[in-house]
């Protein structure tokens, strides 16, 4: 960074901060050289002093261009100060501790106050060397925490340190991998407490600072490098993560720092497939920091999920995948055509559902993607060993409740029904030997009636496929037999434990009524349909038609309710507020099917007797 020294300094040159600030550097010159370190170090923090008043001044000043004048003043007469070349080194060392600091806070008043705290910053660097600005540039972006804008505080160090980083001669890759935890934690911290516009600048500085890395890089060979460029993957992708946060999803400069943090990744070996599939943080971060690994987690915190973003940036930008050296055609026919790999990339693209912070945009074009491998014609063979296919499992679940929450909470509907494809794709895409114990467990793990009510219609679905796909080839209702078709896992008991669940909540009781009305209407006609099919059927995979059961139903489950709602029905029935219509609407299909679910037990306990 330049600074026009001629032409900028005749606005200035009556600049009572500019002279003040020269009188100190001059009285701190007399005394260094005079050996007096007591009353030079009192000068430095006089200056420091000074230097903060002057910011606090012009901060609370902003329209005041003559306030801002005398900072710039200030400013310029340290730049001049610190790069004559007769000044003594141990005076520029000094000074290097405290100015960094000082100067930084003045970037959030201008962009030419923000350039001169940059050049005497890159003096400081020259002046003092690479490795020693390496500690006082960490330190002053750990100060940012006391700063009322540490974004624009944190820009001045930033760019610093990406000078730094090409700078440095000797221990390239210990000196980067002890300063790279710091700049994420700042850059998680200020990102989720700045302004978009504060960080654009933030983050302009942090892609630099990745080039400056890979710059390293290249200079490096053999394990050093390697080291190094899985260190340089770790902190792309935390910052892909915090980019597509921090920055609108639809800015120029969004763009333009994704396209560049893609061509880094790619040259870290990171290919899309590779992230989805194979990439591990933790491995990763073992095989970089080493024992310190935990220690470092917590600024890595966002890298599953900047894997993830990765990719899906690739699918919304074909510039993006260009730069990254991907073609998605290419890795969504493998995905298509490769069900362990399909699931791993579900499981690693889950991660972007869960981001609370991801505006849905990127949310949305995680969906399309999902849908465009558990779509359509894929390969559903897995020849893998049983005890793997179960490894993958708690992946898929976690996966399927993040699809669960888009579908709940999605404020665009046309989200909402992909989303719900989506889910309907990934669990055809589970063996029938698992795909109900994870609809059960994802329908106890759900709080919303009408996301349970969806779910149970699932299983309902499932049972009347079993039946079709089995009795499509002969014109008579064939017997649902579990010993003759073992592959048939949905027409067994535990269905019925999943009306309980619903019908006798844990807590005891009869479910909560209205509020759980789609829920307990699902139950019902699941209940309905299993007795009914049972009977017809003259079968009892279930236990349905078994004596015990059916009281047990009748009188836990049943009459419960009914005595429920007919409660709620008489105290809504002369009330015509809205509330109480609401009620009654919600209220009356359910009392149907509970009415003919009774009179189907009875029936059934009769023969039973």
């Amino acid at each position: 960074m330049s600074v026009a020294v001629e032409g900028e300094a005749v606005s200035f040159q009556a600049s009572e901060a500019r002279n003040d600030v020269r009188r100190i550097l001059e009285s701190y010159s007399k005394l260094a050289e005079a050996g007096d370190f007591n009353d030079s170090e009192n000068t430095i923090l006089e200056l420091v002093k000074f230097l903060d008043s002057l910011s606090d001044t012009t901060l609370s000043e902003p329209d005041d261009e003559r306030a801002e004048n005398n900072a710039y003043g200030a400013l310029f007469e340290i730049h001049r100060y610190i790069s004559s070349p007769s000044l003594h080194q141990e005076v520029v060392d000094a000074l290097s501790f405290e100015l960094p600091k000082a100067v930084s806070k003045f970037g959030s008043i201008s962009s030419r106050l923000l350039d001169m705290a940059i050049s005497i910053i890159d003096q400081l660097i020259v002046k003092c060397g690479p490795r020693d600005m390496l500690s006082i540039l960490c330190n002053t972006l750990g100060y940012s925490s006391k700063m009322t804008k540490p974004a624009c505080y944190i820009v001045s160090p930033l760019s610093g340190l990406s000078k730094v980083f090409i700078s440095i001669q000797r221990r390239q890759f210990e000196q980067v991998k002890e300063a790279v935890p710091m700049i994420l934690n700042v850059l998680k911290t200020v990102s989720l407490d700045s302004d978009e516009e504060e960080l654009e600048d933030v983050f302009v500085k942090a892609v630099e600072i990745a080039k400056s890395i890979h710059e390293v890089c290249d200079k490096l060979e053999s394990v050093k490098k390697e080291k190094l460029q899985e260190l340089l993957g770790l902190y792309v992708l935390q910052c892909m993560a915090l980019v597509s946060t921090s920055i609108s999803y639809k800015a120029a400069i969004c763009d333009s720092l994704v396209l560049q943090l893609s061509q880094i990744s790619s040259y870290c070996g990171l290919s899309y497939l590779f992230l989805l599939t194979t990439y591990d943080v933790e491995t990763v971060a073992s095989s970089v920091f080493g024992d310190d690994k935990d220690d470092c987690m917590g600024c890595l915190s966002y890298v599953r999920q900047g894997a993830a973003l990765s990719v899906i940036w690739g699918h919304v930008s074909e510039g993006v995948a260009h730069a990254a050296k991907e073609d998605l055609i290419v890795i969504k026919d493998e995905l298509c055509n490769n069900q362990m790999k399909r699931w791993q990339a579900i499981g690693t693209l889950k991660h972007v559902l869960f981001f609370v912070n991801l505006p849905w945009e990127l949310k949305k074009h995680t969906i399309d993607f999902l849908l465009s491998i558990t779509d359509g014609s894929i390969s559903r063979k897995c020849n893998n060993e049983h005890s793997e296919l179960l490894s993958y499992m708690p992946n898929v679940f976690s996966a399927l409740q993040a699809v669960k929450m888009v579908i709940m909470h999605a404020p665009d509907p046309e989200v909402r029904k992909k989303s719900f494809a989506v889910l309907k794709g990934v669990l055809a895409d589970i063996p029938i030997s698992q795909r109900f114990d994870i609809l059960k467990a994802l329908i106890a793990n759900t709080d919303s009636s009408s996301m349970i009510a969806i779910l149970i219609d699932l299983v309902r679905r499932e049972m009347h496929t079993e039946i079709c796909s089995r009795t499509s080839a002969v014109k008579n209702v064939a017997p649902i037999n579990n010993k003759v078709h073992p592959d048939i896992s949905f027409w067994n008991p535990s269905v019925l434990e999943l009306v309980e669940l619903v019908l006798r909540p844990s807590q005891g009781g009869p479910p909560p009524l209205p509020e759980q009305s789609d829920a307990v209407l699902s139950a019902l006609n699941l209940y309905r349909f299993v007795l009914m099919t049972e009977s017809s059927g003259k079968t009892n995979c279930t236990g349905v038609l078994s004596r015990n059961t059916l009281l047990k139903a009748f009188n836990e489950w049943l009459l419960p309710l009914r005595t429920l709602v007919t409660g709620i029905l008489a105290e809504n029935k002369n009330d015509y507020d809205q509330l109480a219509v609401d009620t009654l609407c919600t209220i009356n299909p359910l009392e149907l099917v509970l009415y003919r679910c009774i009179e189907l037990v009875e029936d059934k306990i009769k023969e039973a007797t």
